[in-house]
């Protein structure tokens, strides 16, 4: 299965938050909700911001 952009940001993600190692270890399902929410808020910022640039 190929790494989508989507996939290595969220990876990025998690390593700025110290969460990489968890991941790594136990899967995504490891983390807790707030962990989980905590990295989807900020890859949705990304991305939005990402798309506003491209415009």
């Amino acid at each position: 299965m190929e790494k989508t952009d989507h996939d290595t940001m969220k990876m990025e993600i998690a390593e700025e938050l110290g969460l990489l190692e968890k991941v790594n270890t136990g899967g995504w399902k490891s983390l807790t909700a707030k962990e989980s929410g905590r990295i989807g808020g900020i890859l949705a910022r990304r991305k939005k911001k990402r798309s506003e640039q491209n415009v």
